[in-house]
């Protein structure tokens, strides 16, 4: 595991110093919502999605760098989230990777103009002469992202989810529901991030499904290892106000399962997650790794 993180924190500094790259700022006023977007799209973070993305696409021959815009603009998308996630109106907080969250260090306004800035520079990028890909596949990389960041079954929709459930005081069929809010709030970027990269290979259908199922088992086991680090996590390793979910009563697969059942799942997705992989060979070890970091991280 020690190997992977090392592989996992090289990946990001290279993915960081390129990142940097894609982002101008004007001498006008408007630059702060540009500052705060590269502050937030740049604040740390494990770059779980962009590695996704490479590693699936480097499974059908593409390259890093082949892969780069596409994983850039996926990670645009999420910091977007982020930044909307943390807003007082949502889940109000104050700390996010360990530094002030957008809207604490530049102010609400700017962080909600900073989310959208972030949300349409996503689908500019994917779109642009900068992603060297036919345009075909570019469309098709649209309408995946736009369908796993949406209000029908998608992130949004997730989200809306997530927010009633905070307020919902009685709830039927429990699990259904926390296993439908992660599938959209949190599974639906990772199960882009396979997509995409076996979109850019033009994958066979067979190795594309095996990758959509690996998705969904890292997607779920990903929450049930949020969910267990908000109640044995520290501020210091998580970088975040840990403990509100108890407080407030919302619904977890902790607070569903407990701690020693929830620990016991993630392990049997995490295995049955490496199992979907068993059609690439060897080929595939950097997302095994991948799914065993996810269960074992501390941040």
């Amino acid at each position: 595991m020690e190997d992977f993180i090392a592989k996992l924190a090289q990946f990001s500094s290279d993915f960081n110093n390129k990142l940097s790259s894609l982002f101008s700022f004007s001498k006008g006023k408007e630059r702060r919502v540009v500052e705060a977007m590269f502050y937030s799209v740049s604040n740390g973070g494990k770059r779980l999605r962009p590695f996704l993305v490479t590693n699936t696409a480097k499974l059908f021959g593409i390259s890093a760098s082949q892969a780069f815009i596409t994983a850039a603009a996926l990670e645009c998308l999420h910091s977007y989230s982020l930044i909307h996630d943390d807003l007082p109106a949502m889940d109000n907080d104050d700390l996010r990777r360990g530094k002030p969250t957008c809207h604490k260090q530049f102010d609400e306004a700017t962080a909600i103009l900073a989310g959208d800035g972030l949300l349409t520079y996503a689908f500019e990028l994917i779109s642009s002469e900068k992603n060297p890909f036919s345009t075909a596949i570019k469309c098709k990389l649209v309408n995946l992202l736009a369908s796993a960041a949406g209000a029908f079954d998608g992130m949004v929709a997730g989200q809306m989810l997530d927010l009633y459930n905070e307020k919902a005081s009685d709830i039927d069929n429990p699990e259904e529901i926390i296993k439908h809010i992660e599938e959209m709030k949190t599974g639906r970027l990772l199960r882009f991030a396979v997509e995409a990269g076996a979109v850019l290979g033009q994958a066979p259908q067979d190795k594309y499904d095996s990758l959509v199922c690996y998705s969904r088992k890292i997607g779920i086991a990903f929450q049930i290892a949020d969910d267990i680090l908000d109640v044995e996590g520290s501020v210091e390793q998580m970088g975040k106000t840990l403990g509100k979910d108890a407080a407030q009563g919302k619904l977890t697969f902790v607070s569903l399962y407990g701690l020693e059942k929830a620990k016991q799942l993630a392990k049997e997705l995490i295995a049955e997650a490496k199992h979907a992989l068993s059609i690439f060979g060897p080929q595939a070890d950097d997302l095994r790794d991948l799914a065993d970091f996810i269960i074992q991280r501390h941040n």
